[in-house]
C-alpha cells in the first residue's frame, strides 16, 4: 500500500481516515490532513515558506536525528512538489 502524504504540509496520513481533513460537505478530503484543511478550506492562509517554518520544529522533534536546518532544507526541496504549492495551483 502506497503511503499518502498531506498535499499541504507533507505529513504522513496513515492507513485510516483519522488524519484526513474534511470537505465542505463533511466528506473526508482525499489530499489534505485535518490540521491543514477543514470544511473545504485551508485552516491557515499562508505561504509555502510560512508552512515550512511552522513544520520545521515538529519534524525535528519527531525525528531527533534531523536538525532544524536539515528539516528546513528537506522541506524546501519537497514542498514545491505538493499539490497546494504547485505554481499552477494558486
Amino acid at each position: 500500500m502506497e503511503e499518502k502524504y498531506c498535499q499541504s504540509c507533507g505529513m504522513p496520513m496513515g492507513n485510516s481516515e483519522e488524519m484526513y481533513g474534511t470537505e465542505a460537505d463533511g466528506a473526508k478530503s482525499k489530499e489534505y490532513c485535518k490540521y491543514c484543511y477543514e470544511n473545504g478550506k485551508f485552516v491557515a492562509n499562508c505561504s509555502m515558506e510560512e508552512m515550512i517554518e511552522f513544520c520545521v520544529p515538529h519534524m525535528a522533534a519527531a525525528h531527533k536525528e534531523i536538525s532544524e536546518a536539515s528539516a528546513r532544507k528537506m522541506m524546501g526541496e519537497y514542498f514545491p512538489k505538493l499539490k497546494r504549492w504547485q505554481k499552477d495551483n494558486t
